[in-house]
């Protein structure tokens, strides 16, 4: 061990040091503590956050969305999806059609997104129809060759229905007749309740396959667009612009960044907010330490005398105070990561503060704590005390031992 580290444990050590000095330290490691503690807490709880209606979210939507630049939809989607096939990075491609009609089942209506797909590959790329917590995922029509439609667990709620009812989607692109233009309705038999866990997709949406959702909307063997699924989320820029450049002309892409921007952005900027305002507890901590180091060198004037007279350097003394600044700021920087982390991992495992999902999409608070920003926390804590450090330190360097020794 050091000189300047014998000596700066030696004062913290010290059990004849007088009692505001002992208090006011504990203080100051409590402060820092409590500063990292509660900023792991609040960025565990964003990054969940984030991570979470992520999650939820491309369990059911897909990746990439490739798209017609008109209206009229894709014709020939078998070609192109054998064309599109085999692109790196893709792990599937599915035909959908989208369409917004009306629920009816008795007394209740309700609007829903209609989504026209092919069962097997639904079931392979979707989360929703693997969740099935009522009836079943098979779309056959049943013996009056009825077609099949999974919905929701809300919306079945909502509307009193479970599986085996028989409902009524009526479509707003209806037939033209002398008479003006006549919604389209059919009858649909709710073959299964799906449960995704994301609040607007449970209680909204529909399934139904790529036959039925083109009879109800009468527009032919056309598909709205092409949902693909990539092996990594993170490229699903990348990959966007390859199949672009395969489909050729007359089609757009859009990622699930682009369709989801003004979301992922906020709460990336709340991060950025958060880490701001409550790094100030930090700051106000390291004030703590500046104010500990400050009356230690007040109450140790003659021993750094004696030192200095004994042949210590000024950087030497200096040294002494920046490790003792330094020692207090590690034991609050690794007790607030500990607390930090712990009270993260059980508030996320128990899911110890419930939510309302119709707000937040998600039933609870998650809190996923990553050593990213146990890395950079700790790092600014010991930035910022170690910063305090520096007035106390050259004021202790700076004492004439002389002026200190000369009445003793």
């Amino acid at each position: 061990m050091t000189f300047e580290w014998l000596v700066a444990l030696r004062y913290l050590r010290s059990p004849n040091r007088p009692a505001v000095l002992r208090i006011v330290t504990l203080l100051a490691v409590v402060g820092v503590a409590a500063g990292v503690t509660t900023l792991v807490i609040a960025l565990s709880m964003n990054t969940g956050f984030r991570e979470a209606i992520r999650d939820r979210l491309l369990s059911v939507t897909a990746h990439v969305n490739l798209k017609p630049i008109g209206t009229e939809g894709i014709r020939d989607y078998r070609q192109l999806i054998g064309r599109l096939d085999g692109t790196p990075g893709v792990r599937s491609i599915e035909p959908a059609i989208y369409d917004t009609v009306l629920l009816s089942s008795g007394p209740h209506a309700h609007g829903i997104v209609l989504k026209g797909v092919d069962p097997e590959l639904e079931r392979r790329a979707s989360e929703a129809l693997r969740h099935i917590v009522a009836g079943s995922s098979d779309f056959a029509a049943d013996s009056d060759r009825i077609p099949a439609l999974l919905v929701g667990r809300i919306l079945a709620e909502d509307t009193k229905i479970s599986a085996g009812d028989y409902v009524t989607l009526t479509s707003p692109q209806g037939n033209l007749t002398p008479f003006g233009m006549l919604p389209r309705s059919r009858r649909f038999r709710v073959a299964g309740i799906f449960d995704s866990g994301f609040y607007d997709y449970d209680a909204n949406w529909g399934f139904v396959t790529l036959e039925s959702a083109q009879g109800l909307a009468g527009i032919g063997d056309v598909v709205s667009l092409l949902e693909v699924r990539v092996v990594n989320m993170d490229d699903a820029a990348a990959i966007a612009d390859t199949l672009l450049r395969r489909a050729g002309n007359g089609f757009t892409v859009t990622t699930w960044m682009d369709e989801n921007r003004p979301l992922f952005h906020a709460l990336s900027l709340e991060k950025l907010v958060t880490a701001l305002f409550i790094g100030l507890i930090t700051f106000v901590a390291g004030l703590n330490i500046l104010v500990v180091l400050t009356m230690t060198v007040t109450d140790r004037a003659r021993d750094i005398a004696v030192l200095m007279a004994m042949g210590a350097r000024s950087g030497q003394v200096r040294k002494i105070f920046v490790l003792q600044g330094i020692v207090v700021s590690a034991a609050g920087t690794t007790l607030g990561l500990v607390l930090g982390y712990t009270f993260a991992w059980i508030a996320d495992k128990w899911r110890l503060i419930p939510l309302n999902p119709e707000v937040y999409a998600i039933p609870y608070v998650p809190f996923h704590a990553n050593a990213v920003d146990a890395v950079w926390i700790a790092a600014a804590a010991l930035f910022i005390s170690v910063a305090a450090t520096i007035v106390p330190a050259r004021s202790a360097a700076k004492i004439l031992p002389v002026q200190i020794l000369r009445f003793e």
